[in-house]
């Protein structure tokens, strides 16, 4: 990182003031201030979530010189903003720099924030390593409230239920979400009543396959190869209009492997099989060596296996306080019309 810190922060201010004015107008007060890989100090991100600016480091700590840089440029270009920083640089990549007391007091206080209108929980540090809304989704999210009036949506790997929350605003008839961690979904229902929904939203603490294997209506046995699986919620089969998989790149359970570089088809066939027939699935994986053509590819072969044909596909690329050098940006989102 160069002693031009202060440089690259006012520029990259500077080149998203088109898209703060039409957030803002959007009743928005969260976005990545700096996105350090594409604009010049790799490892280091800024967002904003309302009156909170968190900084954020994965390839190494900042310097004491760095820090005092970042807390100057953004007290003057954004005044009245508490600024913390979580250094995740470490093999383990949970935070791992000390605050002093009155600045830990404020990275765990509560607070909150709107993104298009829909009003989520904030706390800069928490019982996880990650923020409760990845802001890069935001596109997505606006996707979904554009296509949810009158439907029902499934939000699988829903973490705090972002996705959920907002198709539910913007009018979704009937909304499931589904994720194995109870804090991530304890979250996802304090998000909920911080809205005024027009429906009762659904938060179910569930494995990912075992819930969409029973919707798809293939079934989730209790007993693999003679050996008892962990309890898991029964539901019924049922086809959702709007099915949202946003699953991490690699997790292990006693139900199956989440491999986004190997293996999508296992979590993409059954989602399908849960999609209403003339139904949109949409699908994401944030693994930057994926080809997004080559897994596009993988999906439309997986739905002809199913006996399902992709009859349209639309990308969903993240919004401009994400750029990207090549126009392939790390987070690949796909809308299927199924």
């Amino acid at each position: 990182m160069s002693s031009t810190l202060t440089d690259l922060l006012a520029a990259a201010l500077a080149a998203r003031a088109p898209l703060i004015a039409q957030l803002a107008a959007e009743d928005t007060d969260a976005w990545r201030l700096f996105h350090g890989t594409v604009e010049g100090a790799p490892g280091l991100t800024v967002d904003r979530y309302g009156s909170v600016l968190l900084a954020q480091t994965f390839h190494r700590p900042l310097s004491a010189e760095q820090l005092a840089e970042l807390e100057a440029f953004y007290a003057a270009a954004l005044p009245g903003l508490a600024l913390v920083w979580n250094d995740r640089s470490g093999k383990n990549s949970r935070v791992a720099n000390p605050l002093p007391p009155e600045q830990q007091a404020l990275a765990e206080q509560p607070s909150e924030f709107s993104e298009l209108g829909v009003r989520y929980r904030f706390q800069a540090r928490h019982g996880g390593q990650d923020p409760w809304l990845f802001l890069d989704l935001r596109a997505a999210r606006r996707r979904v409230m554009q296509e949810a009036a009158g439907k029902s949506l499934l939000n699988v790997f829903a973490y705090t239920c972002g996705v959920g929350i907002a198709a539910a605003k913007a009018g979704a008839r009937h909304v499931v979400n589904v994720d194995f961690a109870e804090s991530a979904l304890a979250v996802g229902k304090d998000n909920a009543r911080l809205n005024e929904l027009p429906i009762r939203v659904r938060f179910i603490k569930s494995d990912a396959f075992a819930a969409l294997r029973q919707y798809a209506g293939i079934g989730q046995p209790k007993m693999v190869r003679g050996k008892h699986l962990p309890p898991f919620p029964e539901l019924a089969p049922h086809r959702f209009d709007l099915v949202f998989l946003d699953p991490p790149r690699y997790a292990k359970s006693p139900f199956g492997v989440v491999d986004l570089v190997h293996d999508y088809a296992a979590l993409f066939k059954p989602a399908l099989l849960a999609t209403e027939e003339g139904g949109t699935l949409i699908c994401c994986n944030n693994v930057a060596r994926v080809d997004r053509e080559d897994w596009l590819e993988q999906l439309e072969r997986s739905a002809r296996k199913a006996g399902r044909a992709v009859r349209e596909a639309e990308w969903i690329s993240p919004e401009a306080d994400f750029p990207s050098r090549d126009d392939n940006p790390p987070l690949k989102v796909v809308l299927l019309r199924v």
